[in-house]
């Protein structure tokens, strides 16, 4: 246990920002890798396939989502309590998370993989495939969730394993990942003329690898948290707590998968005989989006374990100090996303594509849709920081905010006025709105309750100091 103290200790002592640069470059890096493997993918699979395929891999991406959510329930529940046990010192339940995580993992993967291929098609369809674009989207899917297991193991393991005192291996592990499936991606692709299943198989081999290496270290004794066959591999009281934190992840990308839809669906109704394109447009744009996203989701995944050990530990200061410096970081971030994206649109899309249709509809898009993108990474720091404190009702309050009640009536009504342009406008508008609701959600949580639970730790240590005294 005295080796579990050192290696968590730390995160209640060293600086917050030499604390942030320990957890979040790691963290960032593999974000940052992760993203840049889906731009490449994308890439080979626009430039090897054709323009329709990045059509087809945007219908996908509700799809990816709903996998994404499935995993995230247990994954980010679990890093979360697991980072609260060890703020604790509680290191017998901290490895019983990660017993537990491992199991979930395996059910959630096995039911959803099971079903999801069983009724593939209709879903594609409901999603907005066409007869166009169907064949891509199906081929790309059934790899992907033939492996669900392998994927589900490995994120939710490297979740722990960055929460529980081990950011490098974890950034290793993703680095790992998307060093295989860049190196096979164009083998697939090109010399064995695979099309998109090859680029999904990629994908497999890449999270393959990763996960035997994320395996090896929970099942090494020298690691601080480990698999021990005497903790509980399914514990009610554990499973209720990773459900509880983990439904804000898992509600932000079902909503998520909802939007994608309802854009998807607004494309192809006001695309006209564009709307094809204008989904693979959407999926270009996107994948922008989504690399400056990462980097601050990088960013909280850093800041949580600070987070979880130090609001286990009532150190409220550095608590409040971890939130303000992620706040900057994430602004910084999308400001920088904003700035290029409004600047060089063409010299985007021509890494993914040469159809010059493509590119103009991309252009369009990405000045519309980035121009409020500075207010998304405050946005994000702050939801995540209720999840990563072990508050899930706030964190899934603004996530349902962003993406159900601003963004889908602004998708259903603008685009009736603007047309696609419509489409591009609701995303920007639903931003800024969000924005404004996190901003007064944590000023009233900072104001009414943290304040109430700093007067009662302060109490409490008065009691403890008076006690200790009289002896």
């Amino acid at each position: 246990m005295a080796n579990i103290a050192s290696s968590t200790e730390d995160l209640g002592q060293k600086s917050i920002g030499r604390l942030l640069v320990q957890y979040s470059i790691p963290a960032i890096v593999a974000s940052l890798v992760t993203s840049l493997y889906n731009i490449v993918d994308s890439i080979f699979i626009g430039r090897g396939v054709g323009a329709m395929a990045i059509a087809g891999l945007a219908i996908t991406f509700p799809l990816m989502n709903l996998v994404v959510a499935f995993c995230m329930l247990v994954a980010a529940g679990g890093a979360t309590i697991s980072s609260i046990f060890l703020g604790q010192r509680n290191y017998d339940r901290a490895t019983d998370v990660v017993n537990n995580v491992f199991t979930l993992c395996l059910i959630h993967s096995v039911v959803f993989g099971g079903l999801t291929l069983l009724f593939l098609d209709p879903i594609l369809l409901f999603f907005g495939a066409t007869k166009e674009t169907l064949p891509y989207a199906r081929e790309f899917m059934q790899v992907i969730l033939f492996a669900t297991p392998i994927a589900f193991v490995f994120i939710g393991l490297n979740n722990l394993m960055r929460a529980t005192g081990y950011p490098r291996k974890a950034m290793i592990s993703a680095l790992i990942s998307v060093c295989v499936n860049v190196i096979l991606a164009p083998i697939f692709i090109f010399h064995f003329e695979w099309g998109i299943r090859g680029a999904a198989l990629a994908t497999v081999c890449g999270q393959s690898t990763a996960c035997v290496w994320v395996l090896c270290h929970f099942l090494s004794k020298k690691s601080s948290i480990h698999f021990q066959r005497g903790n509980k591999w399914l514990s009610l009281t554990i499973v209720k707590r990773i459900y509880a934190i983990g439904l804000s992840p898992f509600l932000m990308n079902v909503c998520a998968c909802v939007v994608v839809i309802f854009i998807n669906r607004a494309l192809l109704d006001y695309g006209a005989d564009m709307g094809n394109m204008a989904v693979g447009a959407y999926g270009i744009i996107n994948r922008t989006s989504m690399f400056f996203v990462m980097i601050v989701f990088g960013i909280t995944q850093g800041m949580q374990p600070i987070l979880g050990f130090n609001m286990g530990a009532s150190r409220f200061d550095r608590v409040k100090r971890t939130l303000r410096i992620g706040i900057w970081l994430g602004i910084t971030v999308t400001s920088i996303g904003c700035a290029v994206a409004e600047i060089f649109p063409d010299t985007i899309s021509k890494l993914f594509t040469t159809d010059e249709t493509l590119i103009e509809i991309a252009r369009t898009g990405y000045r519309i849709y980035f121009i409020l993108y500075p207010v998304v990474g405050c946005q994000i720091v702050i939801q995540n920081f209720f999840q990563s404190v072990g508050k899930p009702k706030l964190s899934i309050f603004l996530s349902l905010t962003r993406q159900l009640l601003f963004l889908i009536p602004f998708l259903i009504v603008l685009p009736k006025f603007w047309g696609v342009k419509g489409v591009w406008a609701a995303m920007a508008g639903s931003d800024i709105i969000a924005f404004i609701f996190a901003i007064v959600t944590l000023w009233w949580w900072m104001g009414h309750v943290m304040t109430k639970m700093e007067q009662r730790a302060l109490s409490a240590n008065q009691q403890s100091t008076t006690a200790e005294t009289e002896k």
